[in-house]
């Protein structure tokens, strides 16, 4: 969904993959990462993808700020995924003959994952970027892999290395360093405001999101899990969406509102998903999660480049510690040999 995107991160639609998928996608690799058969023009095209993938997501950002000024937040989440949940039933149900069945409990479950991972993660994103400019909220919403991380460590108690800690402190410095300008005692006398809590309330719908996915959806498709976290979050969305009475602001939003809406729900939630998932299949989970490192730095150029949006030096900075703390953090651990 906006971002989006991510394994320890791998995909519901939305920004950062998760990591059921992540572990699904590794039965097919080699222990060294990639996929055996997999031919140089085979691996070239699927770091293009990823390198798209990237580019896509770090754009959906600007256009989450675009349409997040235009319309009310519950409304600008249920276009998204009005405009993504038919492309993605329609895929289930071509590639896997439908939605995989669920009981009672794994219904119960998935509806407490679309509530996290889509109406949380979606509202919270737009009502953030309504307030916060699209370049300082892609450098925030990287922290989505570290505190999936984070949490891993908590709750499953994964072990956590000496790197991978270093990572996460860089990352949530990095962060600091943005929403203060530089000025971190400017933190104490309003630079952390609304929009910043807004879009840490969108990183924390994302890590639970994550981490109940791993116990919740064994032995789903990550295709499958997609489309049932799509079409439940979008009837809640949906329902939530009424009561803004939005009619007025979708009759005056403009072709490029309409268009930011079409880029979020069919190239942010299904091509990059699809795309992100190729490279996973095709060169590593460990190998595709570097290049999620680079949707921030995307995100801030296309915020100059469409919107106007000064590159300040702390955002220079800061960003490359977020970015240097995710590369830290996806960095695979190494096992002693058997």
């Amino acid at each position: 969904m906006l971002d989006a995107g991510p394994p320890a991160h791998a995909k519901c639609p939305h920004v950062w993959p998760s990591p059921f998928q992540e572990r699904h996608a590794r039965t097919a690799t080699t222990r060294h990462g990639s996929v055996k058969g997999t031919s140089p023009p085979a691996a070239l095209v699927l770091y293009v993808k990823l390198v798209l993938v990237a580019a896509i997501w770090g754009g959906q950002y600007s256009a989450g700020r675009l349409v997040a000024e235009a319309l009310p937040w519950f409304t600008n989440s249920a276009l998204r995924f009005i405009v993504a949940t038919p492309i993605l039933l329609a895929l289930v149900y071509a590639w896997e003959g439908g939605l995989p069945r669920l009981d009672a409990r794994r219904f119960g479950a998935m509806l407490a994952l679309a509530f996290a991972g889509v109406f949380v993660f979606n509202v919270c994103l737009f009502a953030g970027l309504e307030r916060v400019p699209a370049g300082r909220g892609a450098l925030i919403m990287a922290l989505n892999p570290v505190m999936t991380a984070l949490g891993a460590w908590l709750v499953f108690g994964e072990r956590m290395s000496r790197v991978r800690v270093f990572g996460i402190v860089l990352a949530v410095a990095g962060v600091t360093v943005v929403i203060s300008h530089g000025d971190l005692g400017a933190l104490a006398h309003g630079a952390l405001g609304l929009g910043e809590l807004l879009l840490f309330g969108s990183v924390l719908g994302w890590t639970v999101y994550t981490l109940m996915g791993r116990a919740v959806l064994k032995g789903m498709s990550p295709l499958g899990a997609s489309a049932w976290a799509s079409l439940l979050g979008m009837i809640m969305l949906v329902a939530c969406a009424v009561f803004e009475r939005p009619w007025a602001a979708l009759a005056a939003l403009p072709p490029s509102g309409w268009g930011a809406i079409a880029y979020l729900g069919a190239l942010g939630t299904v091509v990059a998903f699809l795309w992100f998932y190729d490279g996973v299949k095709g060169i590593g989970p460990a190998r595709a999660a570097v290049f999620l490192s680079f949707v921030p730095v995307f995100g801030v150029l296309f915020a100059a480049l469409t919107l106007g949006e000064p590159i300040l030096v702390s955002m220079v900075i800061g960003g490359a510690m977020v970015v240097g703390g995710v590369l830290l953090t996806n960095r695979p651990e190494r096992r002693p040999a058997p």
